[in-house]
């Protein structure tokens, strides 16, 4: 009896095991297999945030018991850096009373929110596969005037729904991951058990991998090709779940990827055939320390992306709500 406890142990670690080595070809049948194409109509834009019904919204607002607010956005850095090559520009119009009255005012400049360093939305026309964006929308609809599908515009009307932060480096007992560490399934259902938490159909899920607090302690670094983040085993298992949206301190992978000629599996099948939105970039030292706090890891997520109506995202700032 002992012996075949053992090896049905051995058996289940080398699954195990096997599941973490993907080929491009398991990621494009994940491609087919976790496709939400089709399953709200075929005009649908909106993918997987049609989820969030308004009895989740409902649910979520009554969740609230403090009315703390905490902000999942990282502050703005003008700063050139490793990790933000393009940084946000502001611009200062005349001062003081000599030249401007009463009155200060100032421009801003975004010259590339999408990237490493800018708390932002990916709307779902960020990222093709095959020449198709999510619901089989044709790249052609691109054009240099903007997105004409599945644009950041279809969200004017804000998020609102539970938010879940799913804490890994808290789970591993350390303040931050190292960089190109993986996550696996088998790390967010620990993490569940721990947190006494389950993930279910409408919620938005941040991953806290610690980068912000090792880059505090250790300085930027390039996290294009050195970042902690999810496998692409993941995927599988959030589908099952139905979350809504998929937040994380980085851009949720795992870089390098791990899968051989494809970059960032994760965002093209998040993006691309699950049509679930992304938050880039979160700063989630604030919340995490809120959460375990209270030892709480849900609470009201809600956020309100600018309103460019042919945009491929927003900055945005995501606000935890207590």
């Amino acid at each position: 009896m002992k012996r075949i406890t053992i090896c049905l142990a051995l058996a289940a670690l080398s699954f195990a095991q096997s599941n973490h080595s993907v080929t491009k070809a398991d990621v494009d049948r994940d491609m087919k297999e976790l496709s939400n194409w089709g399953r709200w109509g075929k005009d649908d834009q909106l993918g997987a945030f049609n989820l969030i019904t308004d009895s989740i919204r409902k649910q979520a607002m009554a969740s609230v018991k403090e009315g703390v607010s905490v902000s999942l956005a990282h502050d703005l850095d003008k700063e050139k850096s490793l990790d933000n090559t393009t940084p946000f520009i502001q611009r200062m119009g005349p001062t003081g009373p000599a030249t401007a009255g009463p009155w200060t005012v100032d421009s801003y400049n975004f010259p590339a929110y999408h990237g490493w360093a800018i708390t932002h939305l990916d709307a779902l026309c960020h990222m093709s596969y095959e020449g198709k964006m999510y619901n089989g929308f044709s790249t052609s609809e691109l054009d240099q005037t903007g997105a004409h599908k599945l644009a950041v515009g279809n969200l004017k009307g804000g998020i609102v729904s539970r938010g879940v932060l799913v804490d890994i480096a808290r789970l591993k007992g350390v303040p931050y991951l190292e960089p190109e560490t993986p996550i696996y399934p088998e790390d967010l259902e620990a993490w569940e058990k721990m947190a006494h938490v389950k993930i279910g159909k409408g919620d938005i899920v941040f991953i806290r991998t610690g980068r912000w607090a090792r880059r505090a302690e250790k300085g930027s670094w390039q996290l294009e090709g050195h970042a902690a983040g999810l496998h692409e085993s993941c995927a599988r298992w959030l589908k099952n779940r139905d979350i809504a949206m998929l937040g994380s301190d980085g851009v949720q992978d795992v870089m390098p990827s791990q899968v051989p000629g494809v970059v960032e599996p994760i965002h093209q099948l998040m993006l691309v055939a699950m049509g679930v939105g992304l938050f880039d970039n979160c700063d989630l030292e604030a919340a995490g320390a809120a959460c375990a706090q209270r030892k709480r890891w849900t609470f009201l997520l809600t956020a309100s992306p600018l309103a460019v109506r042919e945009g491929t995202g927003s900055p945005i700032n995501p606000l935890a709500i207590f």
